[in-house]
């Protein structure tokens, strides 16, 4: 399967996801000594961002300036340093220091301790043309007049060993445009933040957009819409979303964030969404937007739910992210499986889904596991390959198999506790005891998770995320008087079903209050 197909299959599953100057919080530049960066969007020739850099006091340990080569939630090999042009270091004299590539993303400083401006620039990804690896474009950049998109890992990069040295980021715009980032800024309108992972986790749109906001029980929601002809906007966009946005405070029983931010681009082509920490944006084409309402709608859910997994809950590979190396982490399952689960449990527990439209979900899932991927590799594995070319071509599977074992985990766990607890219970519970600032250990987190619920569990990792056993989906599915008919591969509730069986589907699809 191709990088394209991929990204069909992923919108396959997903059923396929007022102007003016805004202003994000202030808050003031952090007491250290920032990387701080400079970008010309007033000069937006050879589709480059003019990017200058200024360090902080650096010494002969910071000999290199990294490019990313992956990013997460991406699981593709970026490889940024490809669209570097004229990268160039100064002195405070303005003299020109040695600089080298010394590999695809790497610029060797020979003189780290002299250097007090650097410059480059940085095609966008969009338009320029690459051999292999396309990026994504909802992971990529975009420049044109109207508008760019920015993603940090694909703009910026940072010195060696500087990695957790806050940054400040200074954007050159025309004042016809506004800005939507989840980003803060300070007093003096520089955009801050407290290291290279948070501006890569945070997403920038420019140009001219509007916006709409809500308040979701305490949680505010900005979004900010770019509609190529101004065929959709924000307010439509927050209309449609506000119950899902609900929902998903109540099936969390309250959001764990204060702030987030949706940005949407609607242009000439379709590939998809990006989860972040405290945001996410939507690559679409521009369609009248009863057309492409529902579709986004769902793909939304799903990002949105990522304020739980990998935000709240997540491994050490995570949270030190390597962008040097990709590292793959053993729990997708669990970040994108999960996820996705949950995003149609959600709107299929507060009535925006109907029964009959959750079923042909999972009808979906199945059909697509089973005719488009290898039922030989198992979850843990297309995790842990999911870098390489063969593991690529099976990571769609994640939001088909991924999710249906997600669904067989809720119903043995309704079941093992007389329908007392179920699976966004655990995940409930695990986000108030790991939370952004406590990761998981990659490796032992199966047995966690285990200890977290109950014995029988550890037979569903085995056969079903460490292994690829065929999924008992008649089995689970009437253990809550639903029949799933696997030569039609369809589903139905079971009319007389025996009181344990109608209990545990009462919880099983218990009402979501808005």
């Amino acid at each position: 399967m191709t990088s394209v197909f991929r990204i069909l299959i992923l919108s396959f599953t997903f059923i396929l996801y007022s102007c003016g100057n805004s202003k994000t919080a202030i808050t003031e530049t952090p007491n250290f000594d920032p990387v701080q960066f400079e970008i010309n969007l007033l000069d937006r020739s050879n589709d480059t961002y003019k990017v200058t850099v200024i360090p902080p006091t650096l010494t002969k340990h910071n000999t290199i300036y990294q490019f990313a080569s992956t990013a997460p939630g991406t699981y593709q090999v970026m490889d940024i340093g490809r669209y570097v042009k004229a990268f160039k270091a100064f002195d405070k004299n303005g003299n020109e220091l040695d600089t080298q590539q010394i590999s695809t993303n790497q610029f060797q400083l020979t003189s780290p301790e002299k250097i007090t401006k650097i410059e480059y620039q940085i095609s966008e990804t969009w338009d320029t043309p690459v051999s292999e690896n396309q990026i994504y474009l909802m992971c990529g950049t975009s420049l044109e007049n109207d508008h760019t998109l920015i993603n940090g890992q694909a703009v910026f990069g940072y010195f060696k060993d500087k990695q957790n040295t806050p940054i400040t980021i200074k954007l050159n715009y025309p004042d016809t445009w506004s800005v939507g980032t989840p980003l803060s800024q300070n007093s003096k309108g520089l955009y801050v933040a407290e290291d290279y992972d948070k501006v890569v986790d945070s997403p920038i749109l420019l140009g001219n957009l509007t916006k709409a906001s809500m308040d979701v029980q305490g949680t505010k929601v900005d979004i900010y819409t770019y509609s190529k002809t101004g065929l959709i906007t924000s307010n439509q966009v927050l209309k449609s979303m506000e119950n899902m946005l609900l929902s998903a405070s109540g099936f969390l029983n309250g959001l764990p964030v204060k702030n987030y931010t949706f940005l949407f681009h609607f242009e000439d082509k379709t590939n998809g969404a990006w989860e972040h920490s405290y945001s996410s944006e939507y690559i679409y084409r521009e369609d009248k937007w009863e057309n492409v309402e529902q579709q986004i709608l769902e793909v939304a859910a799903h990002e949105f739910f990522h304020v739980v997994t990998p935000l709240n809950i997540h491994s050490e590979i995570v949270d030190q992210f390597n962008f040097i190396t990709p590292v793959p982490s053993r729990h997708l399952w669990l970040y994108e499986g999960t996820t996705e689960w949950a995003s149609h449990m959600m709107l299929f527990r507060s009535g925006l889904k109907s029964t009959n439209d959750y079923f042909k979900t999972l009808s979906r899932k199945i059909m697509v596991d089973s005719k488009y991927f290898d039922p030989k590799v198992s979850l843990e594995q297309l995790s842990l390959t999911s870098y390489t070319k063969a593991g690529n071509k099976q990571y769609g599977n994640i939001y088909m198999r991924g999710a249906l074992v997600a669904g067989l985990i809720d119903i043995k766990l309704l079941e093992l506790s007389n329908g007392k607890r179920g699976y966004i219970d655990v995940i409930n519970d695990l986000a108030k005891e790991y939370g952004p600032d406590k990761p998981f250990n990659d490796a032992t987190f199966f047995d966690t998770f285990v200890k977290k619920t109950y014995p029988e569990i550890q037979t569903i990792i085995d056969q079903y995320i460490v292994h690829a056993n065929p999924l008992p989906l008649q089995e689970y599915y009437n253990k809550i008087g639903i029949t799933y008919n696997p030569e039609t591969n369809t589903f139905s509730l079971n009319e007389s079903p025996t009181t344990t069986q109608l209990n545990l589907r009462n919880k099983w699809m218990a009402p979501i209050s808005l």
